[in-house]
């Protein structure tokens, strides 16, 4: 449909030079999860740049998480603080922003530093996922405050420290925060160097499962002893064999066992699974407790699961189809030219379609080899994509359906 002047005129503070100060800038900073007094900083870091927006800036104390150690007791789990920005909190139309400011890298990693592979390429830890979309968050917000429509439109933007080990310490707040929402934007990267967007996703679940046997000598009694780890052996074998085409199940690590002549007491399975639909997940639970019940009769141990599903399946309904389509004409009027597909990662995205609310999560920047050394963001797509999320802004402002 073309740009209007107030689109254009929302559309020119865009400064693609400060966008990439800011990411390396903080890129600069070690953030990964476990890395508490990097996302102290980070977070601060945070605070101080979005205190730029017209609203109440507030770092949040995260929820409790525990967590089940190798040697199958509950430990609590230490996570950074969240930022939550809230602007306009009374206005009738409100949206959700979020993103994340923890990365897949610990303070000891030897993935620290920037470095340009090219004039248009950065790599740096962090840099598409996410600092860079936190910058075109950012910098989107402040060209729409510019602007005449945000007068009339409210939002909350949430930056959460724990998205890369399932957000357990944020998802009871992305919850409370999606509550009513016209609509929401996830600044994850996109999932390919085009721009191309993530659609629907398949859901995850992180499981412990501890065992409890019965210790013997391996060779004067061995009958009276209940081995823990053969029986997570076998629990394994059979939750793997659940695997279909809407489901994958990936045992992944038993911890246990002693000496080679103890039959092992304790031990502890460790497993994930990926439901593509909401059905699967409900089957899967089924399942695993036939399992359990059936390993438990036939080992005589005790077996005590942890865990569950923490990002539901998010398909792609009418609404969240309508978003889509807002944000694809707004690209193609900016001569951004993109596509989207069904992504099997996981992000906060699911967390928010679980609350009902329409979501696009991958607004962040071009980039790729997430997760690795090899990490690297386009800088051009600074700019390209903060001008794209101030479009869809100021029309979901004027109230085009999403």
């Amino acid at each position: 449909m073309g740009l209007e002047k107030a689109e254009q005129q929302a559309l020119a503070p865009v400064d693609p030079a400060a966008m990439l100060s800011r990411v390396e800038q903080w890129c600069a900073i070690n953030s990964g999860t476990t890395n508490i007094p990097g996302l102290a900083q980070q977070a601060a870091a945070l605070a101080d740049a979005f205190a730029a927006l017209p609203g109440e800036v507030s770092l949040l104390d995260p929820a409790p998480v525990i967590a089940i150690d190798p040697a199958g007791q509950q430990i609590e789990q230490a996570h950074g603080q969240h930022l939550l920005v809230r602007v306009r909190p009374g206005a009738g139309r409100r949206f959700l922003l979020t993103g994340h400011m923890d990365t897949v890298y610990p303070a000891d990693h030897p993935f620290q530093t920037a470095r340009w592979l090219d004039a248009e390429t950065l790599n740096a830890p962090g840099a598409a996922d996410m600092k860079g979309g936190l910058a075109v968050m950012l910098e989107a917000l402040l060209a729409l405050e510019t602007g005449p429509v945000a007068s009339g439109m409210g939002y909350d933007v949430l930056i959460n420290a724990d998205e890369e080990t399932g957000s357990l310490a944020s998802s009871a707040l992305i919850a409370k925060l999606a509550a009513g929402k016209g609509a929401a934007l996830t600044y994850e990267p996109a999932t390919a160097p085009d721009g191309t967007l993530a659609h629907a996703r398949g859901g995850s679940g992180n499981y412990s499962v501890v065992a409890t046997g019965r210790s013997a000598h391996a060779g004067r009694n061995p009958q009276d002893g209940r081995n823990a780890v053969l029986a997570l052996a076998d629990l394994a074998l059979r939750l793997k064999a659940l695997t279909r085409a809407d489901l994958s199940v990936n045992p992944a690590r038993i911890d246990g066992g002693s000496a080679n002549n103890v039959v092992p007491e304790h031990a502890v399975l460790r497993f994930n699974i990926r439901p593509q639909t909401v059905a699967a997940a409900q089957r899967f639970d089924d399942d695993f407790t036939k399992a359990l019940a059936e390993v438990t009769a036939q080992y005589e141990v005790q077996l005590h699961p942890h865990g569950g599903i923490t990002r539901p399946p998010k398909p792609v309904g009418a609404g969240a189809q309508r978003l889509f389509d807002l944000v694809q004409r707004a690209g193609a009027d900016l001569g951004q030219h993109f596509g989207w597909r069904p992504s099997g990662g996981v992000c906060d995205g699911n967390n928010i379609a679980a609350a009902g609310v329409p979501v696009v999560d991958t607004m962040g920047v071009r980039g790729g080899a997430i997760h690795s050394t090899d990490e690297y963001m386009i800088v051009p797509s600074l700019a390209e994509r903060a001008r794209l999320s101030v479009l869809v802004l100021h029309r979901l402002a004027l109230g085009e359906p999403a």
